[in-house]
């Protein structure tokens, strides 16, 4: 593919505008390869070339149909429609995509939701980085520590949906030993807070942030559902009753 390519088709199909039977002879007489296509379609292009596009034998290439949807000229119902064609990379590119309409970027991280469970390791790690906050909690639940450190580098991941995830039943270690390394997230006392009062935090790792609380919260440790010795810790460190 060269500059040139992209160049001649796109002014092809600004001379064919919003006739859809001109759009498909430029196309067939160009026969452009995907990479062209995703070149083409992040300019403003006649928006029945991206109905054509749409449609065989360019519907089962991820890629162009990503290429769709992100561009500025697509309807949301033909944005919908497209979606399920998308693979977990194009989805979180459509979901962080401000230009993308609301229902769309919404729906995005619906079909991108139900794909987390299949994703492999290394995908998990790198959506964990970018995802967008619906998607979060999925991947905050997750158990590999490599999936847990993404997340807390993450710019989108916020304070509330990081405490809801140390709050979680069934919250996973990986999370719990991850924050308290975490250059960004080990300084809140809101978070250290929670890792102390979450009954499955190994006790090493609670024990070592007993001595940040301040005294209503060592009170109210004192009364919690944890381990003896963090409670011992917690009523050794509260100050005399005056």
């Amino acid at each position: 593919m060269t500059s040139a390519d992209v160049d001649r088709l796109y002014a092809e199909v600004l001379r064919a505008g919003e006739n859809v039977a001109a759009q498909r002879r430029v196309l067939a007489t160009h026969a452009p390869d995907a990479l062209v296509l995703m070149s083409v379609l992040r300019r403003a292009v006649p928006r029945h070339l991206l109905e054509v596009l749409a449609a065989p034998p360019w519907a089962d290439d991820a890629r162009v149909q990503a290429g769709i949807v992100l561009n500025p000229r697509a309807t949301v119902p033909l944005s919908l429609r497209v979606l399920p064609a998308l693979l977990w990379r194009h989805l979180a590119a459509v979901a962080l995509a401000p230009h993308v309409a609301g229902p769309v970027r919404v729906r995005a991280e619906t079909v991108l939701r139900e794909k987390v469970a299949d994703l492999r390791l290394g995908d998990r790690v790198s959506l964990a980085k970018i995802a967008t906050p619906p998607v979060m909690p999925l991947l905050l639940a997750d158990a590999e520590r490599r999936v847990a450190d993404a997340c807390l580098i993450n710019p989108r991941l916020r304070e509330e949906d990081l405490l809801n995830g140390i709050r979680h039943e069934v919250v996973p270690r990986a999370l719990l030993e991850a924050v308290t390394t975490s250059t960004r997230w080990s300084t809140f006392y809101s978070v250290r807070l929670a890792v102390v009062l979450q009954p499955r935090t190994p006790l090493p790792i609670a024990l070592a942030q007993v001595s940040a609380l301040v005294p209503r919260d060592l009170r109210r440790l004192v009364e919690a559902p944890v381990a003896p010795l963090l409670q011992i810790a917690a009523s050794r460190l509260l100050p005399p009753d005056p």
